[in-house]
């Protein structure tokens, strides 16, 4: 069996970042930006100001005059000579002349002239945004390989940006393998059960960048084979099941029949071992197994980063903290454990369901629980590795 690891940076070592197609900015979301994004302007692009309130300058003393205003679109056009002052509103210009702004309800005003409140403190600079002060024209705002959120398109909109470059959607077929699977919410005889991965995986996959196909069919090689030669065009190709060493694990021999090529069967991990990375043509073969936790796993810690990868991500791995155990655990074996968890204010239980099979604590698992191989015994309080479901 492969170390999980040296599985995990196989698979990776075999991405190649797809194209990249310019879109417009609130078609970006979700999906990784191709180039540094570089500001095209400074913002603030002059000095403004950061309340409702009176600019003036405090040079002066008061009582001060008020001689217009500055809104935001409609700035004060002429210069504020010592002792005048305009009504000015938040993110409005800043008059030439001005140096502060004092908050309206810091004001006493009487027709047209105001002075400072008694207990308030002139404040040289008080209340303005200096021009440049959240970016400056030139500077590197998005790094290459980010992945962009509603935060980055309004920075883009910002910055002077109307469209970015990122990569395109990556395509993927889903190819569940089964006699006994049939589609969910179909009436089920006792030999049968619901289709569960494949909606699982898209699920997973909500809001990503990709383009899903879904596929079925039965424990018949051939079908198999037949299948997988017309999905050469795919970026990616998961199938679910099939992927062990019973007599109905169809997987492997189709793929090789086809004219795939297997790099890497089975991974010193729990649950996922029967895990199978290989080629086909240009897309890359996924063969996750059939058990639903193990599925979940193995996607969380191969086929999303391998999307990521793929996409430009230059950083796509699992995020895997640490944690304060709130429950002893026994030594752990050869592989690499993963134990469904609840996680309350950093302390992570492990659930006592573990089998593979079982949904429900699935369900119910806030992340995993990393064990290491050989890992040794562990006691209430001590540091945990997890990654979040």
């Amino acid at each position: 069996m492969t170390p999980l690891d040296e599985a995990q940076r196989a698979l990776l070592a075999l991405a190649r970042p797809v194209a990249y197609e310019t879109v417009v900015l609130e078609n970006a979301v979700g999906r990784w930006i191709g180039n540094d994004l570089i500001a095209q302007r400074d913002q603030p692009a002059a000095d403004m100001a950061a309340m409702d309130g009176y600019a003036l300058s405090i040079a002066a003393p008061p009582p001060w005059q008020v001689v217009g205003e500055s809104a935001a679109g409609g700035a004060f056009s002429t210069v504020l000579h010592q002792g005048e002052a305009a009504r000015i509103f938040t993110g409005a210009l800043l008059p030439v002349g001005a140096d502060t702004v004092i908050m309206q309800e810091n004001i006493m005003r009487t027709g047209d002239m105001i002075s400072p409140a008694p207990e308030h403190t002139l404040r040289k600079g008080a209340n303005i945004r200096q021009m440049g002060s959240d970016f400056a024209r030139g500077r590197n705002l998005i790094t290459r390989g980010t992945r962009l959120t509603a935060a980055h398109i309004a920075l883009a909109a910002m910055a002077g940006h109307a469209s970015l470059p990122v990569a395109r959607p990556i395509r993927i077929a889903l190819v569940s393998t089964g006699d006994e699977l049939v589609p969910p919410g179909a009436a089920t005889r006792p030999d049968q059960i619901p289709s569960t991965n494949a909606p699982m995986l898209k699920a997973m996959l909500y809001g990503w960048p990709v383009i899903i196909t879904t596929h079925h069919v039965p424990d018949d090689q051939a079908q198999l084979t037949a299948l997988l030669t017309t999905l050469s065009s795919m970026d990616i190709i998961v199938t679910l099941g099939g992927a062990s060493v019973g007599d109905h694990d169809i997987v492997r021999p189709a793929i090789t029949a086809a004219g795939g090529q297997i790099d890497l069967w089975k991974v010193a991990m729990r649950p996922g071992k029967p895990l199978i990375i290989g080629q086909f043509s240009d897309a890359i073969l996924l063969g996750l197994p059939g058990n639903p936790v193990s599925a979940y796993v193995t996607a969380r810690l191969f086929f999303l980063p391998f999307i990521a990868a793929l996409s430009g991500d230059l950083d796509p791995k699992v995020e895997v903290v640490t944690q304060r155990l709130g429950a002893p655990l026994p030594a752990n074996g050869s592989r690499t454990d993963h134990l469904r968890a609840r996680c309350a204010d950093g302390v992570v239980i492990p659930l006592k369901t573990q089998d593979s099979a079982g949904l429900y604590a699935l369900s119910q698992a806030d992340g995993f629980i990393v064990r290491l191989p050989y890992a040794p015994a562990a006691a209430s309080g001590d540091d945990a590795l997890f990654f979040f479901a």
